[in-house]
């Protein structure tokens, strides 16, 4: 007749069924929780006995476990909780000597519930840092790189927007977001990760749809010329949501950088400018000549003329036929402010005629 299982080590069996199970499920290793759980019952035995030097062997495979309180061999014990007389000490073992220790085993049951509760929390508490290290392993593998987020949540005060990007969530501030875009529940939306940080709350990742990388990251996916490195992307300027300027250089003769990225009847330009909600973008010829640089980022208008300044510091004077002025300066400046970014120049734009003044 089969011997009937003592309920404290059916509910030790049931223990760690629980924890290979975790193992599948959260990929938390049955050893680190054995390590939590021997932890635990450590601090069971400070509260209980006012010792925490306890040795607990513990065998997964059969869920059985033993806690053994060691204790110091003594001819006199002052602390009972930690000290042991010689002649106890060698009732259980034989051995013993004054100075060395014995373990006790204890009733694993004398435990009760507050070690079973321990072991509980900290099982959770394992459960929650592993999460915690797998989600910051998935944002730095993410890191300054474009990924697809699902739009999970709008908040209707701040405006930001949650996202969920893989298993893992972000938060999309209002500020980090292109002005006059109409987002909506549901909407799959690319984010550059700027950065992952580990914060009490544990690891965020920093998002934005405004960095420039976000459209240089989209170039790379699209144009397989970027991506293949025949096409560089020597810089960016973008005022996210109205214009953004990109130089790009080609280390192949054959292959036509700009045309390149702006693809077959604008094929590929025009799929980042959707997903970007209708940004103008200017792809430019990036030059070693800074003459040459200027006058095309300063596109789409003309130029004639770029005069360096002698003194060494990088600012110029650039001549525009007078028609082109206000093409050149640009909305409320902007042309001109994007391709003194793109440049690293101070750009001065003066008409042909000299005169400032439109025709």
């Amino acid at each position: 007749m089969a011997k009937k299982k003592e309920p404290e080590k059916q509910g030790n069996e049931e223990l760690f069924l629980a924890l290979n199970l975790l193992e599948k499920e959260k990929g938390i290793p049955v050893d680190f929780m054995v390590d939590k759980i021997k932890k635990a019952i450590a601090t069971a035995c400070k509260n209980n006995y006012g010792n925490e030097d306890v040795d607990v062997e513990v065998d997964a495979a059969t869920g059985r476990f033993d806690v053994f309180l060691k204790k110091e061999v003594r001819d006199e014990v002052e602390n009972p909780s930690r000290e042991i007389l010689l002649d106890a000490a060698r009732e259980i073992d034989p051995l013993a000597e004054v100075g060395g220790f014995v373990g006790i085993r204890l009733d694993t049951k004398q435990f009760g519930r507050v070690a079973a509760q321990t072991a509980r929390n900290i099982i959770r508490q394992g459960i929650r840092d592993s999460e915690r290290g797998q989600m910051m392993q998935e944002f730095q593998s993410k890191h300054q790189e474009l990924v697809s987020g699902l739009v999970e949540r709008i908040d209707p005060k701040t405006g930001a927007i949650s996202l969920k990007i893989g298993k893992a969530e972000a938060v999309l501030p209002k500020n980090e977001q292109i002005g006059g875009e109409n987002v909506r529940e549901g909407d799959h939306i690319k984010v550059y990760v700027v950065d992952v940080r580990e914060t009490e709350k544990g690891p965020k990742a920093i998002i934005s749809r405004t960095h420039p990388d976000l459209v240089k990251r989209m170039f790379e996916t699209e144009v397989p010329e970027i991506y293949d490195g025949t096409v560089e992307i020597k810089g960016v300027s973008r005022e996210a949501g109205s214009r953004t300027k990109l130089a790009v250089m080609s280390h192949n003769p054959d292959v036509d950088a700009v045309g390149a990225c702006i693809g077959a009847r604008g094929s590929r330009v025009s799929e980042i400018v959707e997903e970007l909600g209708g940004e103008k973008i200017d792809i430019v010829e990036y030059s070693d000549d800074p003459q040459k640089y200027i006058a095309a980022a300063l596109s789409p208008a003309t130029v004639l003329k770029v005069e360096t300044a002698e003194d060494g510091s990088r600012s110029c004077k650039v001549t525009v036929p007078d028609n082109q002025l206000s093409l050149a300066i640009g909305n409320k400046g902007q042309n001109a402010r994007l391709a003194a970014k793109l440049t690293g120049w101070k750009i001065d734009i003066k008409p042909e005629s000299g005169f400032y003044g439109e025709e």
